[in-house]
């Protein structure tokens, strides 16, 4: 985690944010999936709403959305490592990135954990007309207003998927946090950056001053020789 140095770091910034870009991209196109054939028909707004599907899917697609633009913060950052405008918006993108990959996370969580405990009945909602329980892997026939073949096994591949996506979404802002910090020289993983700078600064000063020395040197060589 402290070892963003001035060399190497700003490579592994873009890569992280590249990998951030990458990453919300699927896993709000697989929350679109999963909306689009399942959910906008199980979360109308009814007697049959399942409020913690509407919910974990909304903060999932947000989620996806924000790692977008934290990435993009990431990139710029790694391009202008000096601006502190940029540092500034790279630790609130990460920070709040970070807390709404949790948040969806921990949906995701319960909505796999809800579905699997009742084998997909809140799923099959609004399928059938009567009031016979039915649940994803029933043998009943049911009429459904979207295909119900396999919709169990297919709902919780995508949730699975994408919350694996979405804790390696949490990892990479909290990476991207504390870099922030560390450009902003806050924390102990500052030291070692504000370190490197310091050591950077001298050398460059004693540089400075040598070749000062130097150009005074032969100065004084010049005038003596076109005094002799």
């Amino acid at each position: 985690m402290c070892d963003f140095d001035k060399q190497k770091g700003p490579g592994r910034l873009m890569k992280k944010g590249l990998t951030l870009i990458v990453i919300g991209h699927v896993n709000f196109i697989l929350s679109a999936i999963v909306h689009g054939s399942v959910l906008r028909h199980v979360s109308k707004p009814s007697n049959e709403i399942s409020t913690e599907y509407t919910v974990s899917n909304i903060i999932s697609v947000s989620s996806g959305l924000l790692s977008i633009g934290s990435g993009i913060v990431a990139i710029l950052v790694s391009r202008n490592i000096a601006n502190w405008k940029l540092h500034i918006g790279l630790l609130v993108s990460s920070f709040l990135n970070a807390l709404l990959t949790l948040a969806c996370l921990l949906g995701l969580i319960l909505a796999i954990s809800l579905t699997i405990s009742g084998d997909g009945s809140a799923l099959m909602k609004g399928c059938n007309s009567t009031n016979m329980p039915v649940n994803a892997r029933s043998p009943v026939i049911v009429n459904c207003p979207f295909d119900a073949t396999r919709i169990y096994d297919t709902t919780l591949a995508l949730w699975f998927t994408c919350a694996a996506f979405t804790a390696v979404e949490a990892g990479l802002s909290v990476w991207c946090f504390i870099v922030g910090l560390q450009l902003r020289g806050i924390g102990p993983c500052a030291q070692n950056y504000i370190r490197e700078q310091l050591e950077e600064e001298a050398q460059a000063s004693r540089s400075k001053m040598e070749e000062d020395h130097m150009t005074q040197g032969v100065r004084l060589i010049a005038h003596h020789s076109a005094s002799a």
